[in-house]
């Protein structure tokens, strides 16, 4: 798998932000690759790795019926000659979305849980279930989040050739921003913004995946909850204004679950001043707009 790394990085001209005198550049991970881009690669390749190694023929993973990172596990699997195994929350729905539709003609076998054994996807007797109707198996978590993946975003400052004063990531399971957070240089702080509502949890997270990966809680870092505009995959008619906005000024099509949010705030927080005049900002794109992404606002 041809992986472009590093990925570029583009600054952004806008008289917003230089009215607030911060200088904000792109991390452009989402053209990493096509099907496997952003911090689904980084999350991936070392586990990808591992599993190779171990001779486990299968990856079980887990998402909703538009995870993105359903569909990255299927394209690299395909790619690494691995067996995909995808268990989606809640019943199935004929015909297929993009994103499913797509793992499946990556040889992807979906299957499927009631949202109430959903819940329970990490307790013994669910997977036990799930090792006798599949056999063994590579467990990938949901969102792909754990040690050998929070090492694979651990990568992404070292790459950067701009001197930064604050890195931001959006956050759904914390794994890249635990990352990034480890590789931070002294002086140097990241932000990770929730895309979720009631996002607080995500601190105890965070530290929770640096502590497995490192052995102790890493950088400077913190999560702002205040832009989840409603919570996940929930938008508002604020942000559509703001990404169509953002891609007539700079030519990014944002994507709108996690990417959006974590712009509409570096604004905000640029405008309020707690970016302050001075800073430079680095804003990782974690992923395009793909298919699964493209539903109807919901206020």
């Amino acid at each position: 798998m041809q992986a472009h790394v590093p990925s570029p990085m583009q600054r952004l001209a806008d008289d917003r932000l230089e009215a607030a005198g911060v200088e904000v550049w792109l991390k452009r991970d989402d053209l990493i690759h096509p099907d496997v881009p952003g911090n689904k690669w980084r999350k991936l390749k070392n586990n990808l790795t591992e599993a190779t190694a171990r001779g486990d023929p299968t990856l079980l993973t887990f998402g909703g019926a538009y995870s993105n990172h359903i569909r990255a596990v299927a394209a690299a699997g395909e790619f690494y000659g691995l067996s995909t195994v995808g268990i989606i929350r809640g019943e199935e729905h004929l015909p297929l979305n993009a994103s499913l539709a797509f793992a499946a003609r990556q040889g992807m076998r979906l299957s499927y849980l009631s949202r109430e054994a959903y819940r329970r996807k990490t307790e013994a007797d669910v997977l036990d279930g799930l090792r006798r109707e599949f056999g063994s198996f590579y467990l990938l978590p949901e969102g792909g989040s754990n040690e050998l993946a929070v090492r694979g975003c651990a990568e992404i400052p070292a790459e950067i050739e701009v001197d930064f004063d604050v890195i931001c990531c959006a956050c759904g399971t914390g794994g890249t921003l635990a990352g990034i957070a480890a590789g931070l240089r002294p002086g140097q702080r990241a932000v990770g913004f929730s895309a979720l509502k009631g996002g607080g949890f995500l601190e105890r997270e965070v530290a929770g995946l640096q502590v497995r990966a490192f052995g102790s809680r890493r950088g400077d870092w913190r999560i702002d909850t205040g832009y989840h505009f409603g919570g996940y995959a929930r938008k508002t008619a604020e942000l559509d204004a703001f990404m169509t906005d953002f891609c007539d000024r700079h030519g990014v099509a944002l994507d709108w679950v996690y990417v959006a949010k974590m712009m509409y705030g570096i604004y905000s927080l640029a405008r309020a001043g707690v970016l302050e005049p001075g800073s430079r900002v680095v804003a990782v794109i974690t992923g395009p707009p793909g298919p699964g992404r493209q539903r109807p606002a919901r206020s």
